[in-house]
């Protein structure tokens, strides 16, 4: 089973060489990011819109596990099981267009002359 996320930060993010497209062979990043629910872009606390994401994202990827669980036991339709990953790996690639983006921004920022 998945373990819960602990915080926000780049370290609970996954890692990989920097410029990379993925950490993960074959999966490129998505041409539009999925949209995520539950986010208050009004506020204005990118800490807590990330938050959120996260959570969400955590979330669809605990249900995917559930529903493969449940298709492996029969207890699932296949399509339910083939939309409920498909969902959760949409949310994995954008995950990881957010991480790459804020990667190159940090490499930006740190060959800013002072």
């Amino acid at each position: 089973m998945l373990d819960p996320i602990s915080g926000v930060g780049l370290r609970g993010l996954p890692t990989g060489p920097a410029g990379s497209a993925s950490p993960v062979g074959g999966i490129a990043a998505p041409a539009a990011p999925a949209r995520v629910a539950n986010i208050d872009a009004a506020s204005g606390d990118f800490a807590a819109m990330l938050g959120n994401a996260i959570t969400e994202f955590s979330n669809k990827l605990r249900s995917a596990e559930a529903v493969s669980i449940n298709g492996v036991k029969g207890t699932a339709s296949m399509q339910d099981v083939v939309e409920k990953v498909m969902s959760a790996e949409q949310s994995l690639q954008a995950v990881i267009a957010v991480r790459d983006k804020v990667i190159s921004a940090y490499q930006e920022i740190s060959r800013m002359a002072i």
